[in-house]
């Protein structure tokens, strides 16, 4: 097959997506097919430029968008795939737009019965009035310490945990510069795990074995430095858990892929209180791809290696057309 790998983007995982599309590129090769890079830069321009990347898109058998947040990973570019009539891996342009805004992922999980973390939503002259975000907090129970976070995005840019009024004054205003809406939750404390889902070529949806993560603890919490640049963050897998909490996370992971209407892969993020049930953290309808990445990782731990990986998300796109 002639496989296209849409990489780069605006978004501020331009680099992780660079990498990650790197990752499939040889991947490709190495399953005898043959693999076209498509980048877009740092501006969001198609490298080729557009009329000659529609060209290249159109003559390829299946497209790998590997374009990790805002302007990939949000049906954006799903959409123009569609527009193009082109097959492509993963998720839609719903699922992909509801998977990547946090607010939304879990005002449909929580409606579906599924438990998120609690937390409120700022938006507009709110994002500058920290005396309307404190009745808020107020309002849904919660207290210091917070977690703030951008409404969209991944790789926890712009993510900071506030312990007070100032700190939580500059995690909004950090957040708001990345998306127009802000999420402030409160802290989960627990294990945090992490679920691979990929659907197969027959339909079939099923989980690899969960993967902990043990932060960097040199880092606040499991921030773009624990997860890039650092040693000493650790992922271990299969995740040392209880028969019974394996099965309920795994069943958990395949619902919130139902529930979202995703499809080819996804990796659902959980946290474990000690003492409580698994809570929903959130869903990345295309993961971090490099071979280093959380969710090869897991499926390499279910005997399924990287090339192999991509060569059931190539199938299953192909499939389903």
């Amino acid at each position: 097959m002639k496989v296209a790998v849409v990489m780069g983007g605006a978004g501020p995982e331009h680099q992780v997506s660079l990498a990650s599309g790197r990752g499939i590129v040889k991947a490709i090769g190495l399953l005898g097919h043959t693999a076209i890079p498509l980048q877009i830069d740092a501006d969001g321009n198609w490298v080729d430029g557009q009329h000659e990347a529609i060209e290249i898109l159109q003559a390829c058998d299946v497209t790998v968008p590997a374009v990790h947040g805002e302007g990939g990973e949000d049906g954006t570019l799903q959409g123009f795939l569609q527009q193009l009539k082109v097959p492509y891996v993963g998720s839609g342009v719903a699922a992909s737009a509801v998977g990547l805004d946090k607010h939304l992922t879990k005002a449909v999980l929580r409606a579906h019965g599924i438990a998120v973390a609690p937390g409120i939503t700022l938006a507009g002259p709110d994002l500058s009035d920290t005396e309307v975000a404190m009745q808020k907090l107020k309002a849904a129970g919660l207290g210091f310490p917070v977690f703030v976070k951008p409404g969209n995005g991944g790789s926890s840019f712009g993510v900071a945990r506030a312990t007070d009024l100032p700190s939580l004054t500059q995690a909004i205003a950090d957040a708001a510069v990345l998306d127009p809406h802000v999420l402030v939750e409160r802290e989960m404390v627990g294990r945090e795990i992490d679920l691979a889902v990929l659907e197969f070529p027959d339909g079939r949806v099923d989980t690899a074995p969960a993967l902990e993560i043990h932060s960097d603890p040199g880092q606040p919490f499991f921030n773009a430095t624990a997860k890039y640049g650092s040693n000493a963050t650790r992922f271990v897998v299969p995740a040392p858990l209880e028969p019974a909490l394996a099965e309920r996370l795994r069943r958990t992971a395949i619902e919130v892929f139902a529930v979202l209407g995703c499809e080819g892969l996804a990796r659902v993020d959980f946290f474990v209180p000690p003492d409580g049930d698994p809570v929903v953290n959130e869903i990345n309808t295309f993961p971090g791809f490099t071979p280093a990445s959380q969710f090869p990782r897991m499926w390499a731990a279910a005997g399924l290696s990287y090339a192999e990986v991509v060569d059931t998300l190539l199938r299953t796109a192909v499939a389903r057309g």
